[in-house]
């Protein structure tokens, strides 16, 4: 699935957005997919892996599912889209890149056991899934993009140790 999500953030990038994709899974059915927008949309809240489950979202409603419904994304999602994931009922999620700034996988290791919000679990995160070759679009979008806040930040991406 991690193949998916890169090849999609391939596509962002050859659009001139950030090298972000995502793809959600129901069972091995791609169910969404997208990259992130904000250069094309002139918007914020419109990252890959919130776009693509809005997308999953459309096709799924309020159908039962026979399958886990998972999330591979590029990059490590932040606080919206992680709650998103739990709203949506994402099990899993597999990402490549860490996002120390604003990444979310640290909220991974709460887990309410309450039956208050049943579906509302958070998921389980899985990141460093093909960390060198999400980095390395990282660094094309940095070596290509015009100077930008956008472009200092994926910069702070590339100089991680991992």
């Amino acid at each position: 699935m991690m193949d998916a999500a890169l090849a999609v953030a391939e596509d962002g990038l050859a659009a001139g957005e950030l090298p972000i994709g995502a793809v959600v899974l129901l069972g091995d059915e791609i169910v969404g997919r997208a990259y992130t927008q904000e250069r094309a949309l002139r918007r914020r809240i419109v990252h890959a892996d919130l776009l693509a489950m809005d997308a999953a979202d459309r096709v799924l409603g309020w159908r039962k599912r026979e399958h886990p419904l998972r999330l591979a994304v590029t990059l490590e999602p932040c606080v919206m889209c992680l709650g998103a994931a739990m709203t949506l009922g994402v099990t899993e999620i597999v990402y490549a890149l860490e996002s120390p700034g604003d990444g979310a996988a640290v909220l991974g290791t709460w887990r309410p056991e309450t039956g208050d919000l049943p579906g509302y679990a958070v998921p389980v995160l899985v990141g460093g899934v093909r960390r060198a070759e999400a980095r390395e679009l990282f660094r094309r979008y940095c070596d290509q993009a015009p100077d930008s806040g956008m472009r200092r930040w994926a910069r702070t991406l590339l100089d991680r140790p991992n």
